[in-house]
């Protein structure tokens, strides 16, 4: 998602669109139209992008920055008390996907041995979803298993 239609997304998201994210954010429609398509001179500035992106209470904002710098955003879950359970379920997700992925990849060699294109988009579409459980599993693990670096959470 490109970073301008994320902001448009978000402000769909916000219950009664332009005119009240506008109001919430502190400006006119015209104002926040000038700067979402950059009129004037104008742009969004990070901090109102990271603003519309609470108040839509979406991720669209940090998975367009994501996807525009070739990665993926990766939400952890708020609750990571049962750190184990979470993460063994992660485990089991990656297990489940790896299969559907050996699966498909057997479906579309088959008899052919070759991969079309409408193949080759379902195996890469499954990969993706595998490099993201990847992800938010190295990630919570990460939080669950490492002592926090000097200057996070109150760390010195």
């Amino acid at each position: 998602m490109k970073i301008k239609k994320s902001y448009l997304a978000m402000i769909r998201a916000f219950p009664g669109g332009w005119d009240a994210i506008a109001a919430a954010l502190g400006m006119s429609r015209n104002g926040l139209e000038n700067r979402i398509y950059e009129r004037k001179g104008q742009g969004v500035a990070v901090d109102t992008a990271l603003q519309l992106q609470a108040f839509s209470n979406t991720t669209l904002f940090a998975e367009a920055v994501a996807a525009s710098s070739g990665g993926a955003f990766v939400k952890l879950p708020a609750d990571l008390s049962d750190g184990n359970e979470v993460i063994a379920k992660k485990f089991r997700e990656v297990y489940i996907r790896l299969g559907r992925f050996a699966e498909h990849f057997e479906a579309a060699i088959a008899g052919d041995d070759e991969i079309d294109e409408k193949e080759r988009a379902e195996l890469d579409a499954i990969m993706h979803g595998i490099h993201k459980s990847l992800s938010e599993m190295m990630a919570m693990s990460i939080r669950v298993y490492c002592k926090p670096e000097a200057g996070q959470d109150g760390a010195a």
